[in-house]
């Protein structure tokens, strides 16, 4: 059967490679979080987005702060670049999002795919969370749909839905730049896992051969790293090429049936991340910490004996 809408994105990387309207890209790594936040630009225009963004969290204190987001302000503003977009690839379990205070800061609106609501649905009830959250995305600036295009300064992106890990994973191309959230990492560290509420391994691989279809030549850019044994350094950068021929569990030639024995056996061994409680409560919120109690002070709850 046709991919339309990956077609389509195979497409428009062909085009911005043979044209030269390829996004520069300047990344910012957390390592408490392992995680990899890309600010995106076009040079011709200086219209930027942010992707998938660090609020600095010390649970057993329970302090926010906000050194790594401070960082990409001053990188933003030091390059002259205007901010159109603050992009979440999915409501990550393992970071806080620090896209309410980049806005504010900065602009830009915040845009999640569609599918944010199945996972509102699916926390709000293990959280137990009443009618004052709003369960339809509301949130969020902008929800987008699977093959929904849109633009960054005269650099076209479009979006290809990617569940397995989440049910709301979204990929986001942006010229030859593909983003690629948690659906992959690093070809010798291989893919996320797919046992969080909502995910499914079997999903997860025919959303990976998705992408595996996509131009080899198209820059894959990753939102986490935990550097593979044998790797001393962090890296959050590859190729479509190398995922398809070297990524150690889903490279050509692994069957459905055997990345699925593997990927559900490896996540049997898996603890959950030691952040997902509080960063699903504020990431389901677009970023934005519950509202305050009655006695001023806001509060995350944490459920037992549930996940």
């Amino acid at each position: 059967m046709t991919d339309l809408h990956r077609d389509t994105a195979a497409a428009m990387i062909e085009t911005a490679r043979r044209t030269g309207k390829t996004p520069v890209v300047r990344t910012f790594f957390d390592e408490a979080t392992f995680t990899a936040t890309h600010v995106v630009h076009d040079p011709a225009t200086l219209r930027a987005a942010i992707i998938d963004s660090v609020l600095d969290f010390d649970q057993p204190s329970g302090r926010t702060s906000h050194a790594s987001a401070d960082a990409i302000i001053d990188h933003v503003r030091t390059q002259g670049l205007t901010v159109e977009w603050q992009i979440e690839t999915h409501a990550h379990a393992d970071h806080l999002s620090a896209a309410p205070y980049l806005q504010e800061k900065l602009g830009g609106r915040i845009v999640i795919g569609q599918h944010i609501k199945t996972v509102q649905t699916v926390f709000g009830d293990i959280f137990n969370e009443d009618d004052r959250f709003a369960r339809d995305g509301s949130q969020f600036d902008r929800l987008m749909d699977d093959g929904e295009t849109f633009r960054l300064g005269a650099i076209e992106g479009v979006v290809l839905h990617t569940p397995g890990h989440t049910p709301a994973c979204m990929v986001w191309i942006i010229g030859d730049a593909l983003f690629t959230g948690d659906t992959l990492f690093m070809p010798d560290y291989g893919t996320a896992r797919a046992d969080f509420p909502g995910g499914d391994a079997r999903t997860l691989y025919r959303s990976i051969h998705r992408l595996l279809a996509l131009p080899g030549e198209t820059r894959v850019f990753l939102c986490h790293d935990y550097k593979a044994p044998g790797r001393d350094a962090y890296a959050w950068e590859t190729t479509i090429a190398s995922e398809r021929t070297s990524n150690v569990h889903v490279h050509q030639g692994v069957s459905e049936d055997e990345f699925v024995a593997m990927r559900e056996a490896r996540d049997r061994t898996l603890s959950m991340p030691k952040l997902i409680l509080p960063s699903i409560q504020v990431n389901m919120r677009a970023g934005h910490l519950p509202e305050p109690e009655s006695n001023g002070t806001r509060y995350l709850k944490l459920p037992l004996d549930i996940l």
